[in-house]
């Protein structure tokens, strides 16, 4: 549907030079969403698609084993959308004290954003709800190493800035001036929070997206954030009983018409063809998670099959699979610590596991190794 413009330009001036800034009209949309025949039952698909990822929860031996790389994966694809190049590899060597082989700066983000989401979830399931308080905090986790420090963690922005071209008066899009921050956030946090009137939970993450990145409130990491928000309001909800949905890889994937579905909204309310685009992304991300965890359990169950039948070593070889499962780039101290064997039964099992092709050793030095699952990361690294 076309509403026309679905705010309103105030003058403004950025790094000197006189702009027009939007501020964005409050949610829900006027007039009401248009949910036509075509609309609804891609929403239907969407809903059905997240009934099936929330079994997974409760399907897999231990939810939180998937859920450790599954997140690393989203914060290495969320990032990478923020132009850093850390990889997943990258990520899980920083966190074993390893050396990444990109800028420690790249790798940095990636991990906050782990520890950021981390913390979104615990504070959901603390019963905090999405406010001020809780925003802020998420964002001073984000920014709280990398490149990040000197961005004002946890701070809306001062500052009037742009998106896109090399001045503001020729940007692709000229975010609300820091004036109006507060009160744009006021209104949307009341939207998310169901005040005056119950949003179904779907439409709300949607529609709270394409407003967070429209306020753009933080001087940097308000993509993140945005992004972030999305399986936050999902599990507040009670829609998924875990943060198991992210969209960053379909966003990277379809990039070009992401943007323009976010542009569109703004210039001509065209609120429905988001809402088409954000489900289809729901309902494919959904289904490719449901895939790559199965793919992880069978990959599981074949591994143990195999090492029940190497004889001796077959029990001390199956604990490290355990852990690997948990942490799929690991040292060998690591290894030791959470199986309780000693560094010798750690080595001997591991020159097993090597001559089986199930671990990768990804240094080549002699001491201080670190070993990959390489078959599981490569099916989280699949697309």
């Amino acid at each position: 549907m076309n509403r026309g413009l679905t705010g309103n330009y105030v003058p403004s001036i950025a790094g000197g030079i006189s702009c027009q800034a939007f501020v964005p009209a409050q949610l829900p949309p006027h007039p009401p969403l248009a949910l036509d025949s075509k609309l609804q039952q891609r929403i239907n698909a969407a809903m059905l698609a997240l009934g099936r990822l929330d079994a997974i929860s409760t399907l897999l031996p231990d939810a939180h084993l998937f859920l450790y790389s599954y997140v690393r994966k989203e914060a290495v694809m969320s990032s990478q959308i923020e132009g850093t190049q850390s990889s997943l590899n990258d990520l899980m060597l920083y966190e074993m004290e390893g050396v990444p082989g990109v800028p420690m700066d790249d790798v940095q983000e990636v991990s906050c954003y782990v520890h950021a989401l981390s913390l979104g979830v615990q504070r959901i399931n603390e019963q905090q709800p999405i406010t001020f308080r809780l925003i802020t905090e998420l964002h001073q986790a984000l920014m709280t190493s990398g490149r990040g420090i000197s961005r004002s963690p946890g701070e809306f922005r001062k500052n009037q800035v742009w998106i896109g071209g090399h001045r503001a008066d020729e940007a692709t899009f000229v975010p609300p001036p820091a004036t109006h921050i507060a009160d744009c956030w006021a209104a949307l946090e009341q939207f998310i929070n169901d005040m005056p009137e119950a949003t179904d939970p779907l439409i709300k993450a949607a529609l709270v997206h394409v407003q967070f990145e429209t306020i753009h409130p933080f001087l940097d990491g308000n993509g993140r954030l945005g992004r972030l928000l999305i399986p936050l309001i999902l599990v507040e909800a009670g829609v998924l009983h875990e943060p198991l949905l992210y969209l960053s890889v379909f966003f990277k994937k379809h990039r070009q018409t992401y943007y323009e579905r976010l542009q569109q909204v703004r210039t001509t309310g065209d609120w429905e063809n988001w809402l088409l685009f954000f489900v289809d992304a729901v309902a494919a991300t959904a289904a490719q998670a449901v895939e790559t965890a199965q793919q992880l359990n069978q990959l599981r169950a074949n591994d143990k099959t195999r090492l029940a039948g190497i004889g001796r070593m077959s029990g001390s070889t199956t604990q490290l699979l355990d852990v690997l499962f948990n942490q799929p780039i690991v040292n060998m101290g690591r290894l030791a610590e959470h199986t309780g064997l000693s560094l010798a039964t750690v080595s001997r099992a591991l020159d097993a596991l090597e001559q089986l092709n199930i671990v990768k050793e990804l240094t080549g030095q002699k001491r201080n190794r670190i070993y990959a699952y390489q078959a599981y990361v490569d099916i989280l690294n699949q697309d």
